[in-house]
């Protein structure tokens, strides 16, 4: 997946580049990854669920976002695309092309077989870097699973395993 995982880009190359082309890639310390394109499955299970945060946001101070919107995980080089994102209040971003945000209050992702992997390990402990952030849905789209992380004081998080509609 690495575009060349022996040259090493900086953020700012990075930022360069992506912000001109036409296919996405995610950043992680200097490989440029590409980012395979969204099946039909995954987009609907995104659309849904940023419709039915918004809608469970409706009359606070928050926004939804999609999936285009970049987050950089502070004090690193590193970022990524999550499939949903929420920012209560102002957001801040990394500069004037407000495309890369810093201060996140939920992030989504949405798995499948072949990104499980990586988005349970180094997204998901690269996103807990983020101070701003207190929610991270896993969402499977291959079985009925929800994985919901809420962060509690300091850098400890509670886990809760939904397994059926019911438990919503």
């Amino acid at each position: 997946m690495a575009s060349n995982p022996d040259y090493y880009v900086t953020p700012e190359e990075y930022l360069a580049i992506e912000r001109k082309a036409d296919s996405r890639s995610e950043y992680v310390d200097g490989v440029v990854y590409a980012m395979a394109g969204a099946t039909e499955r995954h987009n609907t299970l995104v659309a849904n669920l940023i419709m039915s945060i918004g809608i469970q946001l409706r009359g606070r101070p928050c926004k939804v976002y999609p999936t285009d919107l970049k987050v950089r995980i502070p004090n690193s080089t590193r970022f990524f695309y999550p499939d949903g994102s929420v920012v209560c209040g102002e957001a801040v971003f990394a500069d004037d092309h407000n495309d890369v945000i810093l201060n996140p209050i939920l992030l989504v992702e949405v798995l499948s077989e072949a990104t499980a992997a990586f988005d349970r390990g180094t997204k998901f402990i690269s996103y807990q870097q983020i101070e701003s952030l207190k929610e991270c849905l896993l969402v499977a789209q291959s079985e009925q699973l929800v994985e919901h992380f809420t962060r509690q004081r300091g850098d400890s998080w509670i886990y809760r395993k939904v397994t059926s509609a019911e438990e919503f």
